[in-house]
């Protein structure tokens, strides 16, 4: 599952044309904890799911590869 979240993180970001820092800034969320998602070190709690899902317009289950969009 962490490789999908991974995957499915860099398309969105790709998508806003969006870095670290500025999702950082966007979501409330740290950066290095960000960095450390998008390098396979920690995946996402609940509550990132919650605030990724809420500021990319997405379900979280499409985040984690429970469904496409």
């Amino acid at each position: 599952m962490q490789i999908l979240i991974i995957d499915r993180l860099k398309e969105l970001m790709a998508e806003e044309k969006l870095n670290q820092v500025k999702l950082a800034e966007k979501t409330g969320i740290k950066q290095n904890t960000i960095s450390a998602w998008l390098r396979g070190k920690k995946e996402p709690s609940v509550t990132s799911l919650w605030l990724l899902a809420d500021y990319f317009n997405v379900d979280i289950d499409y985040l984690v590869g429970r469904k496409n969009f």
